[in-house]
């Protein structure tokens, strides 16, 4: 019988009873362990496409069973906010190292090195920051539920966001050139908006008048916040340079 590497307890399963540690057999190939790690990362168990398809096609969905106690059949919404998020920022990087993102009158030399360092370093953090802020304005507007409550629907929120945002950005240099892709853009901005006011009636149960009002109010917020941060942050990089 094996025992606990972590506390020496015998194994009569694949988890330790006294500790919890899970037994681990990192004596093999290393393509196994480099399989596990992936499967454990991105949950290829069958529970990243279902939690891929609740949150864009349910709006609410996933927040609404996580803080009802229903959380096996879908991942975790720190790890997908994480794994999300990451995938996006790598994205944004590459489109704006490439000056896909640059305004017109922006060079490629000079200002897209510059634009792929703030969406590469900064404004991930940024991001995690403006977390909890989201969900403090959640607060304000449903003050009757708990702040955890207004984490998790954050958390979900975000990485639709990064989802629809990574569909849209592509589309920015071809923009000034096609009506369909203007078209495909304002259709995902729609998306988004109509995504957060269904989210909030299923989650918060409020009427369709409510959910609207609210998102509004908290969209226009939210703006406002980021753009102050985005500012500041700009601000201290120049002087730091």
């Amino acid at each position: 019988m094996s025992q606990c590497k972590n506390c020496g307890a015998y194994l009569t399963e694949t988890y330790c009873p006294r500790c919890g540690q899970k037994d681990v057999d990192l004596e093999r190939p290393i393509l196994v362990l480099i399989g596990e790690v992936l499967r454990e990362t991105l949950d290829l168990d069958g529970r990243a496409i279902r939690t891929t398809r609740a949150l864009l096609a349910h709006p609410g969905l996933l927040t609404r069973e996580y803080l009802a106690g229903h959380r096996r059949r879908y991942t975790p919404p720190v790890r997908l906010y994480l794994v999300v998020s990451v995938s996006f920022f790598l994205l944004t990087t590459w489109l704006a190292s490439r000056g896909m993102l640059l305004e017109e009158g922006q060079d490629l030399a000079s200002d897209a090195p510059d634009q792929a360092r703030f969406l590469g370093d900064e404004l991930p953090r940024l991001m995690f920051v403006l977390l909890p802020v989201f969900a403090l304005l959640l607060k304000l507007a449903f003050w009757r539920s708990l702040y955890f409550d207004h984490l998790i629907f954050s958390l979900h929120f975000h990485a639709a966001a990064y989802i629809t945002l990574a569909l849209m950005l592509p589309l920015e240099k071809v923009s000034n050139e096609s009506w369909l892709a203007v078209g495909a853009q304002i259709v995902l901005l729609n998306y988004l908006v109509a995504y957060l006011v269904i989210a909030l009636r299923q989650v918060y149960r409020c009427t369709w008048t409510g959910a609207a009002v609210r998102s509004s109010v908290l969209l226009m917020g939210y703006l406002i916040v980021f753009s102050m941060v985005i500012e500041a942050a700009s601000s201290l990089l120049i002087i730091s340079d």
